[in-house]
């Protein structure tokens, strides 16, 4: 009953402010809300304020105790949703999947797929020496174990 209104509460405020989206809701026993979001154009503290407003304006203490965070997808955090990946179009990602790691520029997010680019440094195929070459990478959602911006300085 508490998690259906809270999540009812986090759904509308979320349909009225479409550039935002929802990442995790965890409800702990004690009824520990702790709401994380990302957007389009990332988030700052009106948003968080926004949702936790939303939210917490619309609970009746007296009914029920609650604490309640909202938060944004931390810089390191994996990546989880297809939205998180076309923002960072352009940006070097670390990618894990089953079979190796890439550290790649995501060039293109679809609803299927990400693209990767990056540069490598191969044996020639005629004699000694290597040279530069440009690889791509197609990968399926489904194959990514986990996704990370690399935040370069």
């Amino acid at each position: 009953m508490f998690r259906t209104t809270v999540e009812n509460l986090l759904e509308n405020a979320l349909s009225d402010r479409s550039d935002l989206f929802l990442i995790s809701l965890t409800i702990s026993g004690d009824n520990a809300i702790k709401v994380i979001i990302d957007g389009d154009q990332g988030v700052n503290v009106d948003d968080c304020v926004f949702v936790s407003r939303a939210i917490e304006h619309n609970l009746d203490r007296e009914e029920q105790d609650f604490s309640l965070e909202v938060m944004s997808a931390g810089a390191a955090s994996p990546l989880t949703h297809t939205r998180q990946y076309v923002k960072n179009i352009g940006r070097t990602l670390e990618v894990k999947t089953e079979k190796e790691t890439i550290e790649a520029v995501l060039t293109d997010a679809t609803d299927e797929e990400i693209v990767l680019e990056w540069k490598a440094r191969e044996p020639k195929p005629v004699g000694k020496g290597k040279v530069t070459v440009q690889k791509k990478a197609n990968i399926p959602y489904s194959d990514i174990v986990e996704a990370k911006v690399l935040i370069k300085f």
